[in-house]
């Protein structure tokens, strides 16, 4: 009898923190918690290891310099995503400033994709990444091609400085030999 009271407690708090916007890893180790601005689930892998860089950006509508700097990684995917490397970005806003984060993808005519989470979630996810502890936006993460974590960022990132980043840690294309 003891044993399934504690269970019940259990699977009760369980289900208090998920519906309190907290995020839990699956099986694997995945936080989950985001979705996309239409409420269907999403994770970040969802989006890496496609052969291409993947820069996140956690992102809040009230970040003076998210508002600044939006235009810089507008412009990074545009230039990037045919090519090498494409933009995901994480709005902190929660479901509750849903409407302000749409407001923010409008005004700065952002393309690329956009998730959005609880707060603590879209911290937890980050904070499991980056192996640090969540400074505030706008924050950064970058995987390389085949999904792996290469860089973690506090702080706004000049688009030239991942551009460069990205040159040195792509490997070089192996030269054919000419035979004679």
């Amino acid at each position: 009898m003891k044993l399934t009271k504690l269970l019940t407690i259990i699977t009760l708090f369980t289900t208090l923190l998920m519906g309190a916007g907290f995020a839990a890893a699956d099986s694997k180790g995945v936080v989950s918690g985001l979705t996309d601005f239409n409420n269907t689930p999403k994770t970040i892998e969802d989006f890496t290891g496609k052969g291409k860089w993947l820069l996140v950006m956690f992102w809040a509508s009230s970040c003076h310099i998210c508002n600044r700097e939006a235009h810089e990684y507008v412009d990074f995917h545009f230039a990037h995503s045919d090519k090498d490397a494409t933009v995901l970005g994480i709005s902190i806003d929660g479901r509750a400033r849903l409407k302000e984060a749409e407001k923010f993808i409008k005004k700065h005519s952002i393309d690329f994709p956009n998730l959005i989470g609880e707060p603590e979630v879209a911290t937890a996810i980050y904070t499991q990444y980056a192996n640090s502890r969540w400074v505030g936006t706008p924050s950064f993460l970058l995987f390389n091609p085949q999904g792996e974590l290469q860089a973690a960022q506090a702080g706004a990132v000049p688009a030239k400085n991942i551009e460069n980043f990205i040159k040195q840690n792509t490997p070089k294309p192996k030269q054919k030999e000419v035979s004679q």
